[in-house]
């Protein structure tokens, strides 16, 4: 079974989810590998605690946990280093969709789906595609938004009408319903997290520095491999 890890990036123009999709003989493997993260910055630098969240954003703009680190970026690009590099060095799949918001109003006007259902429906769809593949079953756990109950009402109807759209398909291997978590108690909601701020960081042009572009990339570089597929809709 997959256990699917699936955390939000947004900015104003463009909304994405990344899936982390993790055999189940992975997941303590990884979530110790990601404690260990933490340990090495306790060691290395101090002013954390064993359960301090990796939090994409916090490590990215030296805020909350790291803010301690706000003026040494090469500690912090260090830090989110090493999450990554857990994340690579284990037998996981990610999955990244995302919409272009600003299109999405252009064409449908102020009554368009919310983008995180938009989202999460494409997200599902190529979930669900892995495993069929693989011939194994999903369970999804997301961080917590707005919505739980009409996105576990949603699959529902995926699993007996179908998804909608041109990709239209039955949703056959989640299994359960949707289960939703707190990232701060959940390294693999947090690897998510990590994964998906960084692409849409990277998709968006966030940085305009060329050390900062490079130094992005670089991060990129350690869990590039691990992706299975990426895409935005551009409607």
């Amino acid at each position: 079974m997959f256990l699917t890890y699936v955390d939000e990036s947004h900015s104003r123009g463009i909304y994405f989810l990344g899936a982390l999709m993790c055999p189940e003989s992975e997941a303590i493997p990884l979530a110790e590998a990601l404690d260990n993260v933490v340990e090495k910055a306790m060691d290395d630098h101090g002013g954390f605690r064993p359960e301090t969240e990796l939090h994409g954003y916090d490590i990215f703009q030296g805020k909350r946990d790291f803010a301690h680190l706000a003026n040494k970026p090469r500690a912090r690009i260090g830090i989110y280093a090493g999450a990554l590099q857990a994340i690579a060095d284990h037998d996981v799949k990610i999955i990244l969709r995302g919409v272009n918001v600003t299109r999405l109003e252009r064409r449908y006007g102020p009554n368009h789906d919310e983008p995180h259902s938009i989202v999460l429906t494409h997200l599902l769809e190529r979930v669900d595609m892995l495993a069929e593949r693989r011939d194994e079953l999903a369970l999804i756990i997301a961080d917590e938004c707005d919505g739980q109950d009409q996105y576990r009402d949603d699959l529902r109807m995926y699993r007996t009408a179908g998804t909608w759209g041109y990709r239209s398909r039955k949703i056959t291997r989640v299994v359960d319903t949707m289960h939703f978590a707190s990232s701060a108690a959940s390294r693999l909601l947090q690897a998510a997290d990590l994964v998906t701020f960084l692409h849409h960081r990277i998709q968006t042009g966030a940085d305009a520095d060329p050390r900062a572009k490079r130094a992005n990339e670089e991060l990129w570089s350690r869990v590039a491999p691990k992706v299975h597929h990426q895409g935005t809709w551009m409607p």
